[in-house]
């Protein structure tokens, strides 16, 4: 192992546990239960929108979206009227981060950025971050990006490919967080960075599908426990200070809104017809609505639609807020990327990004895995569909094709909102599914906002204790 440069800085880790909330602390992860005894954990109250991109560029420039930027995991682009989701350029984070600032004050300060979002072109000395191989003949292979360069075939040739189908996906599992687990102590003992930020998913994927239900993802909940321990205990060797937080709790949902379907049922969408389905043309639209989890940023193209939008959606059952850009302002979420309105769902309810009427109609990456062509978030991803027959069969026939050099379509994915059972994004008042914050620094609050999420971090890198 490389030797700490910083004397100014302590070396400290940063895990995020996505998902993680006091509720999910129990019987089922003894190691995490344990470990927290001793150590000062405190509450963070969820932000609007409390969903990973906005979060994460939350904690690590202490500013809200209306300064950093991002307002969403996607927004609308005005100048080339494209809804785009899950971009990964730190460029479109305004803001100076945490390590940014540390730089300025010991430039022998270094940055490990394992799985955090904003991963591409940032100026963290060390991150990896997942990016298929887009293949000329329409196959997505699993593949990473690291900087600096090198990093991706020293991490493939000890760890194997990053296994992308296990990141995301009706095959997530434990096997990529596994996996991220490795690459950080790989890294670690390569390059020994001053500051760690690890980002391991796994919760996320049981909880959205089944909900914070404890007997539903006991097997979930152990795999992680498991993960954690390892990694904790391997920088505990290493002297490290260790934060162990989450960018927000799940709560249980039962209701989805098909917000699109509810505009363009007021002739406020256009489709463009293609082959036998229907595109979402945003740019021909009145008003559409770019949905993500618990929140939806409906832009207006027609200014004269805008206050019809708004008494239209205080009618819709399950939204709890409806924001214009004056009452943004009181969640810090008023800037050029949000929406001229802004949608919140009640804690039990979320979007859906769905704008045809009739499944017949539904365009051909509905029913695949597809973040990048969606017009907004879609959970189903996670779930292979119920209501075809022998479909595990069939996807597993599908992946013969694809193995032996075939091209083939992986449209396993359901269009039945209701099978999704968690989600996130909202202000919710239930403590007990507060993300958390925890680490060895006493604190005089029990509860803290998340842009003091920042301060936490600071005050542990220069803290001697």
């Amino acid at each position: 192992m490389k030797q700490a440069k910083s004397n100014r800085f302590q070396k400290t880790v940063v895990i995020d546990v996505v998902g993680l909330s006091t509720h999910l602390v129990c019987e089922f992860t003894p190691f995490l239960k344990q470990y927290l005894k001793d150590k000062n954990t405190i509450l963070i109250e969820p932000m609007l929108p409390s969903v990973t991109t906005s979060v994460q560029s939350t904690f690590l420039t202490g500013k809200w979206p209306n300064e950093h930027g991002i307002v969403g995991n996607g927004w609308y682009d005005q100048e080339d009227a494209e809804i785009k989701f899950w971009k990964q350029s730190n460029h479109l984070v305004n803001a100076e981060k945490i390590w940014e600032r540390a730089k300025k004050i010991d430039p022998d300060f270094t940055c490990s950025k394992m799985f955090w979002w904003y991963n591409m072109y940032s100026t963290a000395d060390y991150s990896v971050t997942p990016r298929p191989q887009y293949h000329a003949d329409g196959v997505k292979a699993p593949d990473c990006y690291t900087h600096p360069p090198d990093l991706r075939e020293d991490l493939q040739t000890n760890l194997g490919k990053f296994p992308l189908f296990n990141f995301w996906g009706p095959n997530a599992n434990i096997k990529s967080t596994q996996w991220i687990a490795d690459a950080t102590v790989f890294v670690d003992k390569k390059y020994n960075p001053t500051l760690t930020l690890v980002y391991l998913p796994h919760l996320d994927y049981c909880l959205q599908k089944f909900g914070p239900n404890l007997s539903h993802i006991k097997k979930e909940l152990s795999e992680i426990d498991l993960v954690l321990k390892h990694l904790i205990e391997y920088y505990e060797q290493q002297n490290t200070k260790i934060i162990l937080l989450s960018e927000y709790g799940i709560t249980p949902v039962h209701r989805p809104i098909h917000i699109n379907r509810i505009l363009r049922e007021n002739n406020l969408i256009s489709v463009r017809k293609e082959r036998w389905y229907e595109l979402l043309d945003p740019g021909a639209s009145k008003a559409f609505a770019v949905s993500d989890h618990q929140i939806s940023h409906i832009y207006c193209n027609d200014p004269s639609v805008k206050n019809q939008v708004l008494e239209l959606l205080k009618k819709v059952p399950g939204i709890n807020l409806v924001l214009d850009k004056k009452s943004q302002k009181k969640y810090n979420l008023e800037h050029k990327r949000s929406g001229d309105i802004v949608a919140v769902a009640d804690p039990d309810s979320w979007f859906t990004y769905y704008y045809w009427l009739d499944d017949k109609n539904a365009p051909d990456y509905a029913r695949l895995v597809d973040i990048h062509r969606k017009p907004g978030y879609d959970p189903c991803e996670m779930f292979l569909d119920p209501k075809k027959p022998g479909i595990k069969f069939r996807a597993g026939l599908k992946l013969i094709r694809k193995k032996l050099g075939f091209r083939y379509l992986m449209d396993v994915i359901p269009l039945d909102a209701n099978l999704v059972k968690g989600s996130h994004g909202a202000i919710h008042k239930k403590k007990e599914f507060y993300p958390i914050f925890s680490s060895k620094i006493t604190y005089s609050r029990k509860e803290i906002s998340a842009n003091k999420v920042y301060d936490l971090i600071w005050d542990q890198m220069t803290s001697k204790i």
